[in-house]
């Protein structure tokens, strides 16, 4: 996935940089507000695949004794400077470029010579921005009919920043593009360059929206997110496969890259486990979730006497994990509004 990865990004790059120095030179020829805030928003994404290219780079650095889980969380480290890219140097600029041409007011003539440039360039990078849309949400059907989910739910669900961060960069280009032919259309037609302005804070609101919509992703990822509630019901349904053990009284988890997963589990084992016995179930266990959910990087199993409660919501765990792997499909939303429920009963203790 990481070397689909590179190459959706490294197509990226190079479109955008050739759409960028294509926008600029439009830009400062005619002077539009627009045609300059779809510049700031090209030079943007370039800067953003650089910094997707040096986290996929970053990642693949091994494990050391500083760093014993790997670097894997590059990943969303520089994805998430690459939201800030898109909001400081895309929205933030666009913003004030249009602002800023709602201020002048200007109804100087433009010959028509430098719309058609303008023009020219928007249907250029329509077809390049389109063409990569189309390559990346490829990449995104392809990844989604694997986990059997609709497209929208995995770019939701997603744990890789790079893929989701380059179909929403170039959906909001095609987006911006459509909304900076408007207003120069506008523009020409009307003689006032309010609707040019318009069209540039519309580019500039996106653009926000976008990097918003990533920097919280991202940030969930960087704190450390739980894995996805699949997984982990799947991980439940495993362990409690083993005769030895009575019930997983708790499951921790946390994604350490897009592709590798922690695990760390509270187990109740049965009464007449002998200590050797206890040692060969638990690395038996680690073994098999290796083996059957290959994202599972570290697994750390750990033998406790389990409380009433915990017994309780040992059981609630195992049925939901039996009717998931049974093929209820509505058991995982029962986990994450149990989970939910949860939380908001241990934030009013």
């Amino acid at each position: 996935m990481a070397s689909e990865s590179k190459g959706t990004v490294l197509l990226a790059l190079g479109a955008n940089s050739l759409i960028a120095v294509a926008k600029t030179a439009a830009g400062l020829i005619t002077l539009s507000s627009s045609m300059l805030a779809e510049a700031a928003h090209s030079w943007a994404d370039t800067l953003n695949q650089i910094f997707l290219l040096t986290s996929l780079k970053r990642s693949e650095k091994p494990a050391d004794s500083m760093h014993p889980f790997g670097y894997g969380k590059e990943r969303f480290f520089w994805s998430l400077l690459a939201a800030v890219g898109i909001f400081v140097t895309g929205a933030g600029f666009s913003l004030f470029e249009g602002v800023h041409s709602l201020l002048a007011g200007s109804h100087e003539k433009i010959p028509d010579s430098e719309y058609y440039i303008s023009y020219a360039v928007l249907g250029f990078s329509f077809l390049l921005e389109g063409s990569w849309l189309i390559k990346a949400l490829r990449q995104v059907k392809g990844e989604a009919d694997e986990r059997d989910r609709t497209m929208v739910e995995h770019l939701r669900k997603s744990n890789d920043p790079t893929v989701k961060t380059v179909a929403s960069e170039d959906s909001a280009a095609v987006i911006g593009l459509v909304l900076a032919a408007i207003g120069l259309a506008l523009h020409q037609v009307t003689g006032s360059a309010v609707y040019d302005g318009i069209a540039s804070i519309a580019i500039g609101l996106l653009l926000g929206y976008v990097a918003y919509a990533l920097g919280r992703d991202t940030k969930d990822l960087l704190i450390g997110e739980a894995a996805d509630p699949e997984l982990r019901l799947d991980i439940i349904h495993t362990i409690n496969a083993f005769t030895e053990i009575d019930s997983v009284l708790e499951l921790l988890t946390m994604q350490l890259s897009p592709d590798e997963v922690l695990v760390a589990v509270k187990v109740d084992f049965a009464q007449s486990a002998t200590s050797d016995r206890i040692e060969a179930v638990s690395s038996e266990v680690e073994r098999k979730l290796k083996q059957e959910l290959p994202s599972i990087k570290h697994v750390f199993l750990d033998a406790t006497t389990p409380s009433e409660e915990q017994r309780q919501l040992a059981r609630d765990l195992k049925e939901l994990a039996a009717a998931d792997a049974g093929g209820d499909v509505e058991a995982i939303d029962r986990l994450t509004a149990a989970e939910v429920e949860r939380d908001r009963t241990e934030t009013a203790r």
